[in-house]
């Protein structure tokens, strides 16, 4: 596909604290890419370096292959979205999406035409003649995006926009933020800390540590197939396993992850000299039972805690006495299949569900 935005080691440092170290990246165009991290990571700073209120100390910063490092964001191709919203309480709904294309002297006309277009697009028609004052914070929302909308940028920065939002409709947000992406073809680079908003929203996803790109990939691959016990445990749940090799049998090898609990996971994902790994198995991919299954890798345990969740029972398992577990399990009824904490359980884990992420 092609690229609309590249970063070749784009470094941004404060001092001598880097808050971007080195990072490679391209996004491509039409696509909706996800910078995801802990507070502190450096994601909002990549951000401000793309829309050029801050430069890069070293490297450089291409849109659509024009070298933009030393441009001042006005003359960039590219709009923001920012977490405050960031609209001017003094002017209307109508005010506030037309003001970026009074800047830029549009024909009246077509300043019409473009505002009714967007407020179409956001869900605000109707509403141009209110005040800030008079409208909802998903309404407000939709003014920030309808104004950077309107003038059409061809990369659009959204900075935590959506994080001053309840969480009903905040969801409701996510999927029309989506939606729009999808039916402009614009190129959406999206902030958040939220896991599930990356992995909701995404086509690709930028897991960030530390001012650098811990793994890139789609939201299936960064779930299902983290590529470090960062990305495992910063990505929903994750039981992070330390473990011994003790074998390896052609296709597969054991590892003990507790005295007496053993189990097989691909030899494909071990180096030849690793003698110990640390092994990522999400919640949910642990099959509770009552009584023994004929399954591999099947290990006992003791219920010590069990947490309602609606949907979902979280139970925190002892194995072994030492290793703790915790899975997920659907409640699909108020008397069926209840789990109480001292039941004793049975655990299985499929071969295919165990992610190696570190291994020494």
């Amino acid at each position: 596909m092609e690229t609309m935005v590249e970063l070749r080691g784009v470094t941004k440092r404060f001092g001598t604290v880097a808050a971007v170290d080195a990072v490679d990246l391209q996004i491509r165009k039409g696509e909706f890419l996800t910078l995801l991290g802990p507070s502190g990571c450096g994601k909002t700073t990549l951000l401000r370096l793309l829309a050029g209120f801050e430069m890069p100390t070293s490297g450089q910063i291409l849109i659509e292959g024009r070298d933009v490092s030393d441009t001042p964001p006005y003359r960039r191709d590219v709009n923001q979205v920012f977490q405050s919203y960031a609209i001017f309480p003094h002017l209307t709904v109508e005010g506030n999406i037309s003001f970026g294309l009074k800047m830029r002297h549009l024909p009246r006309d077509e300043q019409v035409q473009r505002v009714a277009e967007a407020t179409e697009l956001v869900s605000l028609k109707g509403l141009e003649k209110r005040w800030p004052h008079e409208l909802s914070g998903g309404q407000r929302q939709r003014v920030a995006l309808a104004r950077a909308l309107v003038c059409r940028p061809k990369v659009l920065l959204l900075d935590e926009p959506l994080s001053a939002l309840d969480a009903k409709l905040r969801h409701a947000m996510q999927l029309e933020l989506k939606h729009l992406q999808r039916q402009l073809g614009i190129t959406f680079v999206f902030v958040t800390h939220d896991q599930e908003e990356a992995l909701i929203m995404s086509d690709r996803i930028a897991v960030i540590s530390r001012g650098r790109i811990d793994q890139l990939g789609t939201a299936t691959e960064i779930y299902h197939s983290p590529a470090s016990a960062f990305t495992a445990d910063f990505i929903g749940e994750a039981n992070l396993l330390d473990s011994a090799i003790l074998a390896r049998n052609g296709v597969t090898a054991q590892v003990r992850m507790a005295e007496g609990v053993e189990v097989t996971v691909r030899a494909s994902a071990l180096r030849p000299e690793s003698t110990r790994a640390l092994l990522s198995v999400r919640p949910e991919k642990i099959y509770i039972t009552r009584t023994k299954p004929a399954k591999d890798n099947t290990f006992k345990g003791v219920i010590e805690e069990e947490v309602f969740r609606g949907a979902m029972d979280e139970l925190r398992i002892r194995v072994a006495g030492k290793l703790e577990l915790m899975a997920m399990v659907a409640n699909e009824s108020a008397h069926e299949h209840a789990w109480h904490k001292g039941d004793t359980v049975y655990c299985a884990i499929h071969t295919d569900d165990i992610v190696v992420v570190e291994q020494k």
